[in-house]
């Protein structure tokens, strides 16, 4: 009997499935080309194996229990009986690698990429997020996806840039998913620790306290003071280059979270004459949003583009012009 074993160079030597290791053992043969990765890991298993230029299918005797590691990523026509083992395919997330080397090779090849900078850069950092929102506003998976690829794409971009640093401040890819995932860990303890919660709510409470402390935490180990007066504001890091209602939105969320009076969302301190104060108009109208339960953003992204069909369609129908 044949088994094809089928393995990608994405797994590391070794990382087979239960089925694989078993047909390897119970293999009365164990053929592969020169230099397949996963011979060392058979040979730290102790099994025996012959290196072979490619199969022939009449080589085995016909009563043989044969195994047959074909080169990884490749897919040999089966004879008829042979048995398919997948011995694993890729892990999730292994495709992230291919992503890695393609822009290691285009740093190092392409003139343009060559040429990149953060600065260069930077304007893509807004741009391709908006425009997978709108991707993910259109209802077009296909589109959502090809988009958050380009977005992808910026994190591995900027990470490549960093890597090439000399001055002590460069950081890799793996550092990047490094500090993401530490955070993630940390800010979880019922997930990844002994901690219970009763609901999302707690949660996103536990979140907030875990943030503020690491807040205080950094501000006291650059000698700053972490409590009183000259502690870390709750709106520390709310980037303010962003759409003035989603700015809105974000101080308004965390002056909350934080637990500071409502009023100060309201802004009823304000009693400028009637059409001096648009911009404190719309704040106060972010925090009836909020208080509905509503993205101000999002709700106002909605009427936009419901206004833009308006639009389109009284200049598709010119006879409605007049009404």
């Amino acid at each position: 009997m044949l088994t094809v074993l089928a393995t990608s160079a994405r797994v590391a030597p070794g990382l087979l499935s239960l089925q694989a290791w078993e047909a390897l053992r119970s293999a009365a043969v164990v053929l592969a080309p020169p230099g397949h990765p996963q011979l060392p890991a058979l040979d730290e298993a102790g099994i025996a194996y012959r290196v072979v230029p490619e199969f022939d299918a009449a080589a085995p005797g016909p009563d043989e229990a044969v195994v047959w590691l074909p080169e990884p990523g490749t897919m040999p026509p089966l004879p008829p009986g042979a048995l398919l083992v997948h011995g694993p395919a890729d892990l999730p997330g292994a495709h992230l690698i291919d992503l890695v080397a393609v822009m290691d090779r285009l740093r190092a090849d392409c003139p343009w990429d060559a040429r990149q900078t953060h600065e260069s850069l930077a304007p893509h950092l807004l741009e391709e997020p908006y425009e997978a929102l709108d991707a993910l506003e259109s209802g077009d998976a296909l589109a959502f996806c090809e988009e958050l690829g380009d977005v992808l794409l910026q994190v591995v971009f900027h990470a490549r840039v960093a890597s090439e640093r000399a001055d002590g401040t460069g950081f890799t890819i793996d550092d990047v998913a490094d500090g993401i995932v530490s955070k993630l860990v940390r800010r979880h303890p019922h997930v990844f620790g002994d901690v219970t919660v009763s609901g999302a709510d707690e949660v996103k409470r536990n979140w907030d306290e875990i943030k503020a402390e690491e807040k205080r935490s950094f501000a006291e180990r650059q000698g700053l003071p972490g409590t009183g007066h000259a502690a870390p504001s709750a709106l520390d890091g709310v980037p303010f280059g962003q759409p003035a209602l989603a700015l809105a939105a974000q101080l308004q969320r965390r002056a909350a979270r934080a637990g500071l009076p409502d009023e100060l969302g309201r802004r009823d301190g304000d009693h400028a004459a009637d059409g001096d104060d648009i911009g404190g108009e719309l704040f106060r109208l972010v925090a009836r949003a909020r208080a509905a339960g509503l993205d101000p953003e999002m709700e106002l992204r909605a009427a936009a583009r419901s206004y833009r069909d308006l639009v389109q369609a009284w200049e598709r129908s010119p006879d409605q012009r007049t009404h």
